[in-house]
């Protein structure tokens, strides 16, 4: 006999008759890797006949997948149109770069994180209307993206007050994921100015991280998450059900989202 089952976080994965936001695809000149580049951009419902400034989320996809994954499979779209019509999640625009810079990508993400600083941040902020402080800036990746937004994110803490990362961390970490780089010393050791700075702690809002119980980076996740707590972050850890797929993706986004730019917390 079948039986129904309701998946959590279903009902904000569908179409539904709500304001619907745009996303577009868009070609960008990268300076730093002198050749031309894409990522998809959200736009929440209203943003082209108004004038005003909006909150930025980057989020960043996986190693198997591309810059059109989150909007795709991962339904990013309608999952934020879902959450704005209900209010749950603020109105935001959410950038969707391709993580892969070249065929060694994988190995050698120094030239994402270049292309990312270098040119898609500023390529946002000169063509649509986002706020540019750190308080209205968040990043978020699953398992590759979630390596490079703790890369990105804690190389410029200044400049992020909202960082998530699904089914990943430091890369190497007991025993876990691919190693780092040879050539290059620990992450700990190469972010010491920035884990052991107070100041720029009390601009971080939130450290988030969530991997299924199932996920091959499950110890990867909860060691990154040990050695956050012992440099005096205050990090929001779950696990679900589950291991490295969408399924678990989609509803770490459904959670994660409403938490941004939040000025309560």
């Amino acid at each position: 006999m079948w039986s129904l089952v309701v998946v959590p976080g279903a009902e904000f994965m569908d179409t539904k008759d709500v304001p619907h936001g745009a996303v577009a695809e868009v070609t960008y000149q990268s300076s730093s890797l002198k050749r031309a580049r894409r990522m998809h951009v959200y736009t929440p419902p209203g943003y082209e006949n108004g004038r005003k400034s909006y909150p930025v989320f980057y989020l960043l996809h996986g190693s198997s997948d591309s810059d059109d994954s989150w909007s795709s499979v991962g339904r990013a779209g309608f999952i934020m149109d879902n959450l704005i019509a209900a209010k749950k999640a603020k109105p935001m625009i959410v950038v969707m770069p391709a993580g892969h810079s070249g065929p060694t990508a994988i190995r050698n993400g120094k030239d994402f994180e270049r292309d990312f600083v270098e040119d898609i941040m500023p390529q946002i902020e000169k063509r649509y209307r986002v706020q540019t402080d750190r308080s209205n800036r968040a990043m978020a990746g699953l398992s590759m993206g979630g390596g490079q937004t703790l890369n990105i994110g804690f190389a410029n803490l200044d400049k992020f007050a909202y960082l998530g990362v699904f089914s990943s961390g430091v890369f190497g970490i007991a025993g876990g994921g691919r190693p780092a780089a040879t050539n290059e010393p620990p992450w700990e050791v190469r972010n010491k100015a920035s884990l052991d700075n107070p100041k720029l702690k009390k601009g971080l809002k939130l450290v988030w991280f969530a991997t299924g119980k199932d996920d091959f980076l499950l110890k990867t996740s909860r060691a990154t998450v040990e050695m956050l707590k012992k440099h005096g972050f205050s990090v929001v850890y779950k696990e679900s059900e589950g291991g490295h797929t969408w399924l678990n993706w989609r509803d770490y986004l459904i959670e994660f989202a409403p938490l941004l730019f939040n000025e309560s917390r």
